[in-house]
């Protein structure tokens, strides 16, 4: 099961989009609720990997499940 970003939780820090070996963590091009450039994970080519829960610094931020309702891609 591929794994969420919470958009709302998102600081844009990026970790996880430099860290992912198969680029699925793709950069939305506008800002969440609190200002914040956020990053959202395509679960199509997602491999469960884990890495980016490993990664971010923000905590909360990335779910190990697909949660479409908490992570947007615009």
């Amino acid at each position: 099961m591929p794994h969420s970003i919470v958009t709302e939780i998102c600081e844009g820090v990026a970790d996880c989009a430099q860290a992912c070996p198969v680029g699925c963590i793709k950069q939305s091009p506008t800002t969440n609720s609190k200002g914040n450039i956020f990053f959202w994970i395509n679960f199509e080519v997602c491999i469960d990997c884990g890495i980016c829960l490993q990664v971010c610094p923000v905590e909360g931020a990335v779910l190990a499940e697909e949660r479409r309702d908490l992570q947007r891609s615009s």
